[in-house]
């Protein structure tokens, strides 16, 4: 970069791509220093070697963007039961919103124990009706359905 280039001639090209030509070391950094911009070595085993004029500053910035690993979206699971209270209810919906916002799945497991397994189609329709609630941040990837003793559903962010 800069005074670290040592060749008699290197191949420059400039902000926009565009070829400046074969010129001297000297000659491309004030080239760059005209534009407030630093000269960069891009490719040093070519004949000539290439630099280019760019921000080496928001050039180094973009590269550690690109190596930073991106997000993968998460299932998560939030548990519930037939009795759970409104109030309660409507806290998990709202952790579930938060979920989705953030770009995770969501699974919701409602527990029947006891009697509560006989009424299965109940917690089916209980369950999809809380879940329009949450219609506008996602949609039902399963619909609520009958997995042993438990009613599941998974929603998928839009």
């Amino acid at each position: 970069m800069n005074r670290e280039i040592r060749f008699a001639q290197i191949l420059v090209i400039g902000p926009e791509g565009e070829q400046l030509g074969i010129m001297s070391p000297d000659e491309g950094r004030d080239y760059a220093n005209e534009r407030g911009l630093d000269l960069v070595e891009v490719a040093p085993d070519s004949r000539p070697p290439v630099c280019r004029v760019m921000d080496y500053g928001k050039y180094k910035y973009e590269l550690s963007k690109k190596a930073k690993p991106q997000k993968t979206a998460k299932l998560k699971t939030i548990k519930l039961r037939p009795k759970t209270d409104g109030h309660d209810l409507k806290t998990k919906l709202n952790q579930a919103r938060k979920f989705l916002g953030e770009g995770d799945r969501v699974r919701f497991v409602m527990r029947l124990r006891g009697r509560e397994a006989a009424y299965k189609d109940r917690w089916c329709t209980l369950l999809r009706n809380e879940l329009e609630v949450l219609l506008d941040a996602a949609t039902i990837s399963l619909m609520p359905q009958a997995e042993g003793r438990a009613v599941v559903a998974q929603m998928d962010p839009k």
